[in-house]
């Protein structure tokens, strides 16, 4: 018998796109002594795969082998998708949760008694169940409730598990199609698209056989642009980009026929617009109109007359005990006497005294007082961090975006909106090249007209996660009053990380980048040596009487000798090591203690924290009450949330960061490692956020030639967009 092994993948690490895949896979059996070792443990596996989920048990047959780089790895030679019998597919779904009050020990029990006639058992009449051992009258009740509100669910569920759908997936299909789920799934599975992700009912369809290739065809294509727009941040596309995804992604080669009867069918059915060769997908060539429309509509509303400025800018100098140089005084004035007022410049040019002064003014023209200011002006970030710096610097209530709108993250819905919107008389949004398309259009939908809109930012950072280029865009279009702060204010006449922040945007890094300065350090250091510098460095910075809350790790890249996952293990062990008085949790294959450093992943409005927070666990229990659980406590700068287990894949350890995840925060010392194995994601965007987000030092740890060979890099400044051509077609 050949050597195998059976479990479930549990994560891919790396996938090329000739299938070729590395990956953990959890064992539940073999008969290879080799892996008996790894029995019930996950283990590395390698291997071409056309195909492979993480809900299937899969048999994969080959070997066990060492690599000296990467420790013990499973090749797979082939394998096989093991099918669900009647009965196992009958277990999974008394084990759902579906059945209330059925455990895996209950179901099991269940499926000896009866067997293949379990659900029609229990369907006839309850009391079937008593003589299960154990099994009493209300839990008997209880299931027989559960299965008779959904009746024919059972032969439902083994039907479609056998195309690859899992039990919660069908209890989404159910809920949507009821007794008519098989029939709708086979009739056209990508019409699930809002519930099940669609590799998955890609696969579904092209195990039915479906002689309807067009369907497919145009699902695909929509599943690809939206794809290009998440990984390159385009708006548009052109044909033959889309063709040459559609052969990536679905090994789809089509007719010119074919491919243009798809597009018109996705065109009447208002997926997707084309104009002028430019392929868009409907909501964003939308986005794009109606945005231009807003800022016009603001735009056009009479402009405000300050004659009193230039005394009211002295009296306020005098009480801030600060001088505003003329650029400054021009971009305060520019936004308050304009309908719409763009500030842009790099770290220490005064963009948050700006802010402040702004907010100052208004406040004291308009007579508006300190009780009433939250109903008057708004102050708004993308982050919660680069809101937290707002209010900081301001003293006034800042918000996220998202909480401003209101975002519901049960629909993804706004409750601001065109038909319920906030009055608020000047909008001041602070890291405004954070903002994407999609936000934008949200936010100008929740406004009205009759505002002032100040948009601060720095075009020379990364652009938006999401796609578009917003304040790029809205500055090239050169119809707003655009304010550029050049003048950089030094801490000391030896300070440089403004300086260098300038140097790398203009692509001039002095010749004596590597000195030592008073807010400045560069470590020369070999990608071999980076990690333990960083150690060292650090160790050094606590016998100092620095924590991590003082220190911030910011680098590239996940993965590697030097990535963030690696850099976070050896910097947990040292700022927080583990300790017989510190409680820790196993989540998947990471550990958290009471203690760590953490970095929230999504936005959670409900609880106040949003992506890119960072905390730290303040204890791990166990409850009993509604029924036995563990519980994490996390403290986001005195916002204590509690988290479920399945809520902690939702954080990642937070010692080192990315820097893309570091965008809209400022931390008092960072440290940036930069190498030649991070080329993939050395462009100079990425440096120059990175290196912007120092507030007193920045130490920078690796090697010169891969420093310099970034900030020559343009990598990522160009995205397909036409907002710039929409705001000028409405002037």
């Amino acid at each position: 018998m050949k050597k195998y092994i059976k479990g479930k993948v549990r994560k891919i690490i790396y996938s090329s796109t000739r299938g070729y895949k590395v990956g953990l896979f959890r064992l539940k059996e073999t008969n290879d002594i080799d892996m008996q070792d790894f029995l019930n443990k996950s283990c590395t596996f390698t291997g071409s795969f056309i195909d492979l989920d993480f809900d299937s048990t899969y048999i994969f047959y080959g070997k066990l082998h060492y690599n000296e780089k990467y420790g013990y790895q499973y090749d797979v030679l082939e394998y096989s998708k093991e099918e669900l019998t009647s009965q196992e597919a009958l277990y999974d779904f008394l084990t759902s949760g579906i059945i209330k009050g059925c455990g895996e020990k209950t179901a099991k029990r269940i499926i000896e008694e009866f067997g293949d006639e379990a659900l029609s058992k229990i369907q006839e009449n309850y009391t079937n169940l008593l003589i299960i051992p154990n099994m009493t009258e209300k839990r008997a009740l209880n299931i027989y409730n559960a299965v008779s509100k959904y009746g024919d669910i059972d032969k439902i569920s083994v039907e479609l598990s056998k195309y690859g759908f899992n039990n919660s997936e069908i209890l989404l299909i159910f809920n949507k199609y009821a007794n008519n789920s098989i029939e709708a799934v086979k009739s056209n599975p990508y019409s699930l698209i809002d519930i099940i992700s669609f590799d998955k009912l890609d696969r579904a369809y092209l195990s039915f056989g479906n002689p309807k290739p067009l369907l497919r065809l145009e699902a695909c294509l929509i599943e690809v642009l939206r794809r290009m727009e998440y990984s390159n941040g385009d708006i548009y596309f052109y044909e033959e980009e889309i063709k040459e995804a559609l052969f990536v992604n679905f090994a789809i080669t089509t007719s010119n026929e074919n491919f243009l009867a798809a597009i018109n069918e996705l065109v009447t059915n208002k997926l997707l617009i084309v104009e002028d060769n430019h392929y868009y997908l409907y909501d964003n060539y939308k986005m794009e109109k109606e945005i231009a429309k807003s800022l016009f509509d603001i735009y056009k509303m009479p402009k405000k007359d300050i004659p009193i400025f230039e005394t009211e800018i002295k009296k306020l100098e005098k009480t801030l005990k600060v001088v505003y140089n003329d650029e400054q005084k021009e971009a305060i004035r520019s936004s308050l006497e304009n309908r719409i007022t763009i500030i842009t410049g790099g770290p220490g040019t005064g963009k948050s005294t700006i802010v402040k002064a702004i907010t100052q003014l208004y406040m004291k023209m308009n007579k508006i007082s300190e009780d009433s200011v939250g109903d008057v002006i708004a102050l708004l970030a993308p982050t919660g961090r680069a809101a937290k710096k707002l209010t900081e610097s301001t003293r006034l209530n800042a918000s996220t975006i998202h909480r401003y709108l209101k975002w519901n993250k049960d629909n993804n819905e706004f409750q601001v909106n065109e038909f319920n919107k906030n009055y608020h008389k000047l909008v001041i949004i602070d890291e405004m090249s954070m903002v994407d398309t999609n936000l934008f259009y949200y936010l100008l939908k929740g406004i009205t007209s009759n505002i002032q809109l100040v948009l601060v930012g720095d075009s020379s950072q990364l652009p938006s996660v999401g796609a578009g280029l917003v304040l790029n865009d809205i500055i090239a279009s050169e119809v707003f009053a655009n304010c550029k702060l050049e003048y950089i204010y030094r801490q000391s006449n030896n300070s440089y990380i403004p300086i260098l922040a300038n140097e790398i945007k203009n692509k001039s890094l002095s010749f004596n980048f590597t000195e030592k300065k008073d807010d400045y350090n560069f470590f020369a250091a070999s990608g071999q040596m980076i990690r333990d510098t960083i150690t060292k460095i650090c160790q050094i910075s606590l016998n100092k009487g620095l924590t991590d809350r003082d220190i911030q790790v910011l680098a590239p890249m996940y993965k590697g000798l030097n990535g963030i996952d690696n850099l976070n293990i050896v910097l947990r062990n040292l700022f927080n090591p583990a300790s017989k008085d510190k409680k820790e949790i196993r989540i998947g294959d990471v550990v958290y203690r009471v203690g760590d450093k953490v970095l929230q992943l999504v936005n959670d409005p409900d609880k106040g924290v949003y992506n890119g927070d960072i905390g730290y666990i303040e204890s791990i229990e166990t409850i009993k009450i509604p029924r036995e659980s563990t519980v994490i406590k996390i403290d986001f700068d005195s916002n204590s949330i509690l988290y479920k287990k399945e809520d902690m894949f939702y954080v990642k350890h937070a010692y080192a960061i990315s820097i893309h995840k570091a965008q809209g925060s400022e931390f008092a010392h960072v440290i940036m490692p930069i190498c030649n194995s991070y080329h993939k994601m050395l462009y100079n965007k990425l440096i120059y956020t990175g290196v912007s987000r120092a507030k007193k030092s920045l130490i920078i740890i690796g090697e010169e030639e891969a420093f310099k060979m970034a900030i020559e890099n343009d990598y990522a400044t160009n995205r397909k967009t036409t907002l710039k051509l929409r705001i000028l077609n409405n002037i």
